[in-house]
């Protein structure tokens, strides 16, 4: 009986101790310094690519610097992750992916397409 109530306490103990689940971030918010991992597991975010913007969860616009990528999908890619916002994986399925992206040439073209 002991081991038991023993076992019980332990398990209440990790449950308690255990962080609630977070939300998941607002895809459509991302915008800001970008790093692309080679390692899905290392991203922030496992993205796939699609040709077409209008079957994209995101339309992506690739800023030149990183101070003018502060709007919704507005993106700049750096080499250095270091400096990054947050970091994604691009996935070579889409099943396999958090959210679709489509790049556009088109600065108002960029946001969320929900």
């Amino acid at each position: 009986m002991k081991a038991v109530t023993w076992l019980s306490l332990v398990s209440l103990f990790l449950l308690g101790a255990m962080p609630a689940p977070s939300t998941p971030p607002d895809i459509c918010k991302l915008k800001g310094s970008v790093y692309i991992e080679q390692t899905a597991s290392f991203a922030d975010f496992r993205v796939f690519v699609q040709d077409v913007e209008a079957f994209a969860d995101l339309v992506v616009y690739k800023e030149q610097g990183e101070i003018f990528a502060d709007k919704p999908g507005h993106w700049y890619i750096t080499d250095v992750k270091s400096f990054a916002d947050f970091s994604i994986y691009i996935e070579d399925v889409e099943a396999f992916a958090d959210f679709t992206i489509a790049y556009t040439p088109f600065q108002s073209a960029a946001g969320c397409n929900n």
